[in-house]
């Protein structure tokens, strides 16, 4: 039986109607819209009434902040407006797939199905227009659709048994225009020539006509996106218009000739973008300034060996980075495209064994305040792409459990054409991990991680086409919504040296699913379609071979290793399938449903496609103006430059990312005591999981479309110097450095024109790598970025990375008043190009003195010139500066640096051998003074964070100009609980139970092993019954055994449905489970700990305030979603105001920390009758606090609004604590832009009270 439940917040909880009222109300400028509510509801089959019963409250509500309608709406909603959104059928959907997980926790027996639909109600007088405009607005037809209002008579998904494979008859028989007739009929990816050669193949080699899984194979085994067709096709006319601009690229193009030749030879090679891209690292090799580079024919990610000290000892580690584009997918659907373009990037490092723990995000947008009137037809909203965009990469990081170290979006208006959406990540694994070895006849393919559905299907060839105004509605198969928790759990896997040494070559689920994952991995292959596991019945054989996967790795390993690899990832809660075998045929064949549906020669296969032919003509740009010398020329104010979106604040959009999970960052995206200078780049110890280790990688980024868009050369090259100038302003060595591009073009058709910007933009950056002696080895191509008329600019981002100390990092905010400042410049040419030489006389020197500790802060001198670079070190901690300067202060000066030095210092010392001015110091009157002009940097800092603020608010509506200052209630409590247990133990055990979804469980595990206890992460499996109920009565076992439980953070069942930890209640509700927990802190004395997620549990669960788990009730305690609606990452004061619970035994009422947060749901309500028990009772443990040590309900201290600023709450006896601060995430060398004692000794608290 089918049955109905609606659930609406609570007024004051309604957080997301509140936001969505705003949202529509402003930007279609509904003025007669009085309300919007939101009711989210579930359709429920496959459970008794008893489970439907328990399910009410403690799945799909919770009864403090929940209103519950069973079966029907109330009827005020009934006889509104309202409309139903549900997902497209076949797209995932994870409050749905999560609110099922969460009652199968409940009752292993249970079979539950669910369904789920968000129903929008409109309240106020609406024309039909109006509100077929917001049915627009909130429907995206990529993925989803509106829902019927009826009740269904049942959820089974609707399938038909699929046809056989279809053999495309008289295929061979075709005349030239039948087969472009075809080509165009099928929506093929593939060329005419492709095609034609497909057609020749058939009749020559084959004899036989194909199958329909033969060509959609080819045609996504050939794609632009996996085989670089664009990049490899051979130029074969280059010309340069006469001009100062095409002599200077002419010039390039004949040094990179002398290069090809110096490493060639005689040898044949094709003339390509492909080899202009390359051949900087061949070169560099051949003269031995590549010595670092790890090489194998198995190509994951960009591969380099480095020496890490780990506990003072040198080992050898490999680090890989990657840099990944799904700039189709968000563009037409933001949320999944972007969300699975950081599970894509994440999947090449990790399908080579290494663990990826930071990640970078680099977007493009046209301007996201732009009236929603003003939209293109065919396309979405600026604002919804880029919000939404937002969210979904956030969304993933977070839940994998990803540190994103730093966040930018630049804005230029032909970014309309197509969004950028660029993730770039690093990963890193002791070198004895990754065992790399020719797949052999006999060995066996596994595929492990998530299904296969029809969602994925033509993503490869979708983001190789053009975009088009039809492409919004014609486009829903190409996106995917990810499932982070599985790759999650495949990232744990795959960290165990035990797994990954089994593995002899892996593939990820790309774009092109079993075709290309399966099909790269060995010359001869039989694969089994039938065996591969599927979300959903009525899939056909074409689309079980094409269908990409985002968490989902193909493994090679000896068949004898088969049962022994699936068993480890039962283990780890993940779904692992042999579904083909090596061969020794040198022939794919492919069989679904006992047929042979694909059978082709890996030589047929290995051509990659027809070659393709092309010419390239280089000229100068319109945007150019008439001097090459005057290329990096300001005409803006630097009021205009002080609210430049390309120069402003993103605050609102760099605090939505959980920069801090894996306890290893050593810079905020923001430093400061206020959190607002950016940083140059993002940097991060190595991921150990034993020992402490200094030995981190810095990463950035450099990339200006204004640059671009006036010169391709000079974009790129000045891309490549402003990432390479950040690494030098972080304390690196730039000759250290790797390099990594992504290339963003326009489709370039038959015009020479449009090749001549990309081949203009490689031989750019190629004239860097030469200059340096640095390589780039390893890049990703999108050549599609064309909307009609309208392309994006022409774009080369470059990424550079390297490794350092992390004690050496240096940041940019100003550290201290009175402090000495230096530029160091380096001299522009007629032809607008650095004067490298000196450039590398700077570069070495800053390394000097960053490594002398010399350097107390240092920023590049970029877009907003020199004027921009001080606001931006100036805002951190509001230190001023007065500085004169000769010269431009406005234009972007690439390759030169800020520097702050000590005071006393003797500057022309320091600076001896580099090309320098003294310009002034910094000061403590708060004043940004240039040339004598003197500014309030209070007043700077304001106008500098108001351009996107409407569209990534740092407040909220209700205090968007003032601070909230009401005064918040505080008793310090002194008196400690000195009661310890009755036994003593000098190692006490710990067990931490990782939930699906949970991602602080290593981190948490770290923390316990250093204050010297023993711990236990148990993963809690729930794929099968029998493995649910064996998973949990080992969790009793372990409680039993256990003295201290800790409940880690994350994101349980990613926060589903609608609501956080319901999964871990589940389990923890379980009667073995709720009477072990009993015993733990009834009889045994024991202790419980809950950080952010696991603070979320025990409240929901009642063991705290209460100290026992009991059910929730209307008036109880709880958690919920964040004041300002959104996920908060930063670091926040928290102060001591009790230390009555042994957890705080090593620290005292009054103290002040400065702990990472990271959550959406942390705002603590409770009424003001049991907040002041609370607070009476020595139950408040922490709160956030203001910088003079004051609690504060203000948001920039008070990040979610909480009640009485409540951070953490213990139960009534102090055993039981529950805090949201991230109080695992320290170590040495953390944060080192942001000023505060970060350890608040908790876990070494909890070990000392069990001696």
């Amino acid at each position: 039986m089918v049955r109905r439940i609606y659930v609406e917040k609570k007024k004051g909880f309604d957080v997301e109607a509140a936001s969505l009222f705003n949202d529509v109300k402003e930007n279609l400028h509904l003025e007669d819209l009085t309300g919007v509510r939101v009711l989210n509801r579930y359709d429920v089959d496959g459970i008794d009434d008893a489970t439907y019963e328990a399910a009410k409250f403690s799945v799909f509500a919770e009864p403090a902040i929940d209103v519950v309608y069973e079966e029907t709406m109330p009827e005020d909603v009934c006889s509104a407006i309202y409309f139903a959104v549900e997902y497209l059928p076949g797209q995932y959907d994870q409050r749905a797939d999560s609110a099922a997980q969460c009652i199968k926790l409940m009752n292993a027996e249970a079979d539950a199905t669910v369904k789920f639909a968000r129903v929008i109600v409109l309240e106020g007088d609406l024309t039909e227009a109006q509100v077929e405009a917001v049915r627009g607005y909130c429907v995206n037809p990529v993925d989803s659709q509106i829902a019927a209002t009826e009740k269904p008579e049942n959820l089974e998904m609707e399938t038909t048994v699929p046809d056989d494979v279809a053999i495309i008859e008289g295929f061979r028989e075709l005349d030239e225009q039948g087969l472009e007739n075809y080509r165009r009929e099928m929506g093929f990816a593939m060329s005419p020539a492709d095609i034609a050669l497909i057609q020749k193949y058939y009749r020559e080699d084959e004899d036989r006509d194909p199958t329909l899984t033969e060509l959609k194979v080819v045609d996504t085994y050939w794609s632009d996106h996996c085989r670089h067709t664009t990049f490899n096709t051979t130029l074969e006319e280059v010309t340069f218009e006469d001009s100062p601009y095409g002599q200077l690229v002419k010039e390039a193009f004949e040094q990179y000739m002398a290069m090809r030749e110096d490493v060639y030879g005689e040898r044949e090679k094709n003339l390509c973008l492909m080899d202009m891209a390359c051949i900087g690292t061949k070169y560099l090799k051949k003269y031995d300034k590549v010595d670092n580079l790890d090489e194998s024919e198995e190509i994951n990610a960009c591969s380099i060996k480095v020496k890490a000290k780990i506990d003072g000892k040198e080992e050898d580690w490999l680090v890989m980075f990657k840099n990944e584009t799904h700039n189709h997918p968000t563009e037409i659907e933001p949320f999944g495209g972007a969300a699975t373009c950081l599970g894509g990037a994440i999947r090449d490092p990790l399908s080579g064994r290494v663990y990826v723990y930071q990640a970078m995000r680099v977007t493009g947008a046209a301007d996201p305040r732009k009236p929603i009137e003003e939209t293109l037809a065919g396309k979405l909203p600026q604002r919804k792409i880029t919000q939404e965009a937002a969210a979904g990469y956030s969304s993933y990081g977070n839940q994998i459990g990803l540190a994103t170290g730093l966040v930018d979006e630049v804005y230029h208006e032909n970014y309309v054409a197509k969004r950028m959406e660029i993730g770039a990540v690093v990963g890193a694994a002791p070198a004895d991990h990754v065992i790399r070895k020719v797949p052999a006849k006999g060995d066996v393919i596994i595929l492990v991680g998530g299904r296969t559905g029809r969602d994925g299907c033509g993503g490869a060839t979708g983001s190789s086409k053009e975009h088009t105004e039809d492409s919004i509605n014609q486009c829903g198969a190409e996106v995917q919504k990810g499932n982070p928790p599985v790759e999650r759990n495949i990232q744990r896997m795959f960290r165990r040296k035990e797994v990954a040494t089994l593995i002899k070559r892996c593939n990820d689920f790309g774009a092109c699913g079993v075709s290309v994952a399966i099909g790269e991995l060995a010359d001869g292959l039989e694969i089994n379609l039938d065996k591969v596991p599927k979300k959903y019945d009525g899939l056909d054989g074409t689309e079980l071979a094409i269908s990409e996967s985002q968490e989902r790795m193909a493994v090679v390993v000896e068949a004898d290793k088969a049962a022994e690899f699936i068993g480890y990832a039962d283990e780890e809660n993940l779904e692992a399938t042999q579904v083909a075998e090596v061969t020794d045929t040198n022939r794919v064949r492919m069989y679904w449903r006992g047929k042979c549906i694909l059978d082709l020669s890996r030589d047929f296969l290995n051509t990659n496609g027809a070659q393709q032919f092309a010419q390239a003509h280089a000229k100068a740009q319109p945007a150019a103006g008439a001097a090459l010398a005057d290329i990096l020329k300001e005409t803006k104010s630097k009021e205009q430059l002080l609210v430049d979106l390309n120069c402003c604040s993103k605050k609102g959009l760099i605090e939505r990312f959980d920069s801090t999970i894996g306890a290893a960052t050593v810079l905020m995206p923001l430093g400061g005591k206020y959190q607002l200078s950016p940083a140059a780049g993002m940097a991060a110890k190595l991921p150990v999981v034993h020992g402490e280790t200094d030995t981190a990688t810095i990463m950035a980024y450099g990339f200006d479309p204004e640059l671009a868009t006036k010169s391709p050369f000079h974009g790129a090259l000045y891309a490549v110097v402003d990432s390479v100038t950040k690494i030098a302003a972080m304390g690196g060595d730039y000759r250290t450095v790797r390099l990594t591009f992504q290339e963003y073009f326009e489709k370039l058709g038959e015009d020479a024109a449009r090749w001549g910007k990309p081949m203009a933009a490689l031989l750019g950056a190629l004239r860097v790598q030469k200059e340096l002696e640095i390589p780039a080895i390893g890049g990703k191509d999108s050549m599609s970025g064309t909307f009609m008329d309208i392309d994006v600019p022409p774009t080369l981002a470059s990424f550079a990375i390297t490794t350092i100390d992390a004690g050496e990092v240096v940041s940019t905010e100003f550290k201290k008043e009175d402090s000495k400042l230096a530029v160091l410049t380096a001299p522009i040419d007629e032809n607008g190009v650095v004067d490298f030489e000196t450039y590398r006389k700077n570069l070495l020197k800053v390394r000097e003195l960053a490594a002398a500790g010399k350097i107390l802060a240092a920023n590049t001198i970029g877009r907003g010139g020199l004027y921009m670079a001080l606001v931006k070190m100036a805002v951190g901690n509001g230190i001023g500066a007065d500085v004169k300067f000769e010269g431009d202060i406005l234009s972007p000066m690439y390759g030169s640096l800020v520097v702050e030095l000590p005071a006393g210092e003797d500057v022309a010392a320091l600076m001896e051998g580099a090309l320098y001015a003294e310009i002034g110091t910094t000061s403590a009157d708060g004043k940004l003074t240039v040339n004598g002009e003197a500014e309030d940097v209070a007043a700077i800092t304001a106008k500098w964070q108001e351009p996107v603020e409407s569209v990534f608010p740092v407040r909220t509506a209700e205090f968007k100009k003032e601070a909230d200052k009401t005064e918040v209630a505080r008793t310090l409590y002194t008196e400690r609980n000195t009661a310890g247990p009755k036994i003593q133990i000098a190692k006490p055990k710990v067990v931490i139970p990782a939930f699906p979804g949970t991602n602080c469980e290593v981190d948490s595990a770290r923390a316990f092993r250093r204050a010297g206890a023993e711990a236990d992460i148990h993963i809690i499996r729930n794929l099968t019954t029998a493995q649910l109920e064996e998973s949990i009565a080992e969790l009793e076992k372990k409680i039993r055994e256990s003295q201290i439980i800790m409940i880690p953070g994350g994101f349980s069942g990613g926060d589903e449905p609608d609501g956080s930890a319901k999964f871990i209640t589940a389990v923890f509700r379980n009667p073995a489970i709720k009477d072990a927990v009993t015993d733990l802190l009834e009889n045994r004395d024991g202790l419980m700990l809950g950080i952010c997620n696991g603070f979320q549990a025990l409240i929901k669960l009642g063991l705290v305030p209460y100290g026992e788990i009991r059910d929730m009730e209307d008036n109880s305690p709880t958690l919920t979603y964040n004041v300002i609606n959104r996920h908060q990452s930063s670091l926040v004061r928290t102060g001591i105001t009790s230390v009555k619970s042994p957890w705080l035994a090593g620290v005292n009422a009054g103290d002040v920390f400065t702990v990472p947060i990271s959550h959406g749901e942390g705002r603590f309500i409770a009424s003001p009758e049991q907040a002041a028990e609370l607070m009476a009772n020595g139950q408040v443990a922490t709160q956030y606090v203001d910088f003079d040590g004051n609690p504060s309900m203000d948001i920039a201290f008070n990040p979610n609004g909480s009640v009485l600023a409540i951070e953490g709450i213990t139960s009534p006896d102090g055993r039981v604590f529950g805090k949201m601060g991230h109080s695992e995430r320290i170590g040495k060398n953390l944060y080192r832009n942001v000023i505060g004692e970060k350890d608040q000794k908790i876990f070494e608290s909890g070990v000392k009270y069990f001696k």
